[in-house]
């Protein structure tokens, strides 16, 4: 039987599906193409983790694939979509700082795994995985205000958000590179309190639960 994160987890793709699905309707009757290509895509990002699971027997932890989901729906759809950002002057500093705290959590499981995983003969100070989780945020948030510029630059759109009296959209791409430092360095140095620490963090609850789902990644852990 299933725990009450993946319960949550399901429940909340479902609805969150349902009313991308309704809006995707909604979108093409106006005839809004921009928007239908990001609802889509926001949809195929929701349905990745099922895809693993399915087809290469990878189980994600649910705690991990709710805060995603919920990252991706407010920050495509109502940022982008529904113009959260112009409409809410704090919306795209909230969403860049827990980008930041996001990845820093993916780059440190990713990381730590690898250093537990017996097929890596390697062996990780606490300090180096901290180091490796924060600057795979920052690289993660380099690589969106990129996307971001060239979005604007190809289509003619208006992700930068430039700020008044900078409508080079400078000044936004620095801070929203320094929001994701100060979540992914938040959430550097809590991991690498815990490992240096030797004491139980939320982030060893979910290595621990990906290893007993994905037993043949990590065998010495069986």
């Amino acid at each position: 039987m299933d725990d009450l994160p993946t319960r949550i987890h399901r429940y909340l793709v479902a609805v969150l599906l349902l009313v991308m699905c309704i809006e995707l309707v909604a979108v093409l009757y106006e005839g809004l193409w921009m928007h239908a290509f990001l609802i889509l895509g926001i949809i195929a990002v929701s349905l990745v983790p099922l895809l693993l699971r399915r087809q290469y027997q990878i189980y994600i932890p649910a705690e991990f694939q709710i805060l995603a989901v919920i990252f991706v729906f407010a920050s495509l759809f109502l940022g982008e979509i529904h113009s959260y950002y112009e409409r809410i002057w704090w919306w795209d500093m909230a969403l860049h700082a827990s980008s930041g705290l996001l990845m820093g959590i993916f780059g440190f499981l990713l990381v730590y795994l690898l250093n537990k995983n017996e097929r890596a003969p390697i062996d990780m100070t606490p300090g180096f995985v901290a180091l490796f989780a924060f600057l795979f945020a920052l690289a993660v948030g380099t690589l969106w205000e990129i996307f971001e510029f060239a979005m604007d630059s190809l289509f003619g759109l208006n992700m930068q958000k430039p700020m008044l009296g900078d409508p080079s959209g400078l000044t936004d791409t620095m801070w929203d590179l320094i929001l994701d430092a100060i979540g992914a360095l938040l959430i550097s140095v809590l991991g690498w309190w815990y490992m240096a620490k030797r004491q139980q963090s939320f982030i060893d609850l979910w290595i621990r639960k990906f290893i007993d789902r994905n037993p043949k990644l990590f065998r010495r852990y069986q």
